[in-house]
């Protein structure tokens, strides 16, 4: 399928009762299909998709749209989401140690690409730290800064192995054995059970 026909596939994964806090719809997004806004309407779609719970198949053919008008940061966000619409968001608050306290002195993306280890608690049967690895997405920034801070979301590699975080719980991040940074759980929501397309 072209990019068009995918943002349109995608649109008619979204309920029409549904509105962003803008109050844009999926009507306001044909809109833009009839003119070729193929950005904004995948822009807006993001948008829709992140205030109701869609299926995966929507989110699959949002990045399939993406990759293909070479949006690579939007295609990114759209297989995390596809990511978290499977296995469940964690939100926490991030805090990096500063550069002189740290190993890491350059910034990094906050697209998902980093993977870093958590300590969230588990131990090796020895009764070391068990540090298990999550992706981190920090949102609303494009880099992360040593002794910086941001809400990040975390994508685990082995989700069954996070499933006793609480909101409240303090968790160290890890490049190596040493603390990175220190991050406090704000939200976990569990994978629903979506209507199928």
């Amino acid at each position: 399928m072209d990019v068009p026909e995918l943002l349109e596939s995608a649109s008619l994964l979204v309920p029409e009762e549904v509105a962003t806090e803008n109050d844009i719809t999926v009507n306001d997004i044909w809109e833009y299909l009839a003119y070729d806004e193929w950005e904004v309407a995948l822009d807006l779609l993001e948008e829709l998709g992140d205030v109701h719970p869609l299926p995966l198949t929507f989110w699959q053919t949002l990045a399939n749209a993406a990759e293909q008008m070479q949006l690579d940061r939007s295609a990114a966000w759209c297989h995390w989401r596809y990511y978290e619409t499977r296995h469940g968001i964690i939100r926490a608050d991030l805090t990096l140690r500063p550069a002189h306290e740290a190993h890491r002195q350059t910034p990094f993306s906050g697209a998902g690409v980093l993977r870093p280890m958590w300590n969230i608690g588990k131990k090796t049967p020895t009764g070391e730290p068990d540090l298990l690895i999550a992706s981190l997405w920090a949102e609303f920034i494009p880099f992360m800064e040593p002794g910086g801070q941001a809400t990040v979301r975390l994508a685990p590699l082995s989700p069954p192995q996070w499933q006793h975080l609480q909101p409240g719980q303090v968790i160290t991040m890890h490049e190596d054995r040493t603390v990175a940074g220190t991050a406090v759980v704000l939200d976990i929501q569990r994978p629903s059970a979506l209507p199928a397309p």
